[in-house]
């Protein structure tokens, strides 16, 4: 028996992994984050299968069907939003799970960052201008972050943030970054990517928070911050693809016909 902890993507039924899809179609117990996971994305599951929607449920709750199907022999999908890497709250189960002895695997899904920057049309890494991406999160109600994993520190490096759970500390966000990215610097705001109700609010630090509160959007988003999201400055190309310069794969220097 084994627990599939699977990554069901941003929201959108068609990425899904293969993988993760064949999974799910194959196992007899399926939870998912009903919150965050639309029912089209556990439809594949088989037949007369257990499919449970976790989100009234605790952590006991959870493992108790998961021990449950250990007893019948049932191996379960457990299907999380995103990536479960990232927020997916597995390292938690996983931590029980190996206390009772039941084996897991993991399989990985499409983060939010990367359907946000599909979804906004651009690359998040731009040459000379930003090369880092930072996943973080506000503590809001949550659990508090780590000393040192502060917006200050962060807005230090320059690099393109990518926040959760930040929609409601838009003035926090402001107050905490515009010193070291400056009030004009551009900033996104992506609600619900890859569901049907899919929105995008462009803006700047300074007036973000004014737009977020109009379109009265207070949950379900990552908010996106740094020069990268610019459309507005020069940047060379990228040396990976410039004829003027060989590696490995390419040793041979081109030179004009």
């Amino acid at each position: 028996m084994t627990v599939f902890f699977i990554g069901a993507g941003p929201g959108d039924p068609e990425l899904l992994t293969l993988k993760a899809r064949r999974i799910i179609g194959e196992c007899p117990v399926c939870l998912y984050a009903g919150s965050l996971v639309p029912e089209e994305v556990v439809a594949c599951a088989p037949k007369g299968a257990r499919v449970l929607d976790t989100a009234p449920m605790t952590l006991d709750d959870t493992h108790g069907e998961i021990l449950a199907a250990h007893k019948r022999g049932e191996n379960v999908a457990r299907v999380h939003s995103g990536d479960p890497s990232l927020y997916g709250a597995i390292a938690e189960q996983i931590r029980r799970l190996k206390v009772d002895g039941i084996d897991y695997q993991i399989i990985p899904g499409v983060p939010a960052y990367a359907a946000a920057a599909a979804a906004l049309g651009q690359e998040l890494t731009i040459p000379e201008v930003a090369q880092s991406i930072i996943l973080t999160r506000m503590s809001m109600k949550s659990t508090s972050m780590p000393a040192g994993e502060t917006l200050e520190n962060f807005g230090r490096t320059g690099a393109t943030l990518a926040i959760h759970l930040g929609i409601r500390a838009l003035r926090e966000i402001e107050r905490q970054l515009a010193p070291f990215y400056g009030a004009d610097c551009p900033v996104a705001v992506v609600y619900r990517v890859g569901w049907p109700d899919q929105a995008i609010i462009r803006g700047t630090l300074s007036d973000i928070h004014a737009k977020v509160r109009e379109a009265k959007i207070t949950r379900t988003a990552l908010v996106l911050v740094g020069p990268a999201l610019s459309d507005n400055h020069g940047f060379p190309d990228s040396a990976l693809y410039d004829a003027a310069k060989p590696h490995v794969l390419r040793p041979r220097v081109k030179t004009g016909a």
